[in-house]
């Protein structure tokens, strides 16, 4: 039997592996970080990451919220 979700989700690929991890993070990325990093009670510059450190840190942000 084929597991459907695994074929429908996309691939996972590790941050700092992305062809443009290295510019700047959206605007999205940083509008989310700032929200995420205010109810985790942490200060974060969202406007000093790059993709791959905000998406990194998203991650970081929603485990703490979540916790």
């Amino acid at each position: 039997m084929v597991d459907k979700d695994a074929v429908t989700r996309p691939a996972e690929k590790d941050p700092s592996d992305w062809v443009t991890g290295d510019e700047p993070a959206t605007g999205p990325q940083q509008s989310y970080v700032s929200t995420l990093a205010q109810q985790a009670g942490e200060e974060v510059d969202p406007t000093d990451l790059t993709k791959a450190e905000a998406s990194q840190k998203i991650e970081e942000l929603q485990s703490e919220v979540k916790g």
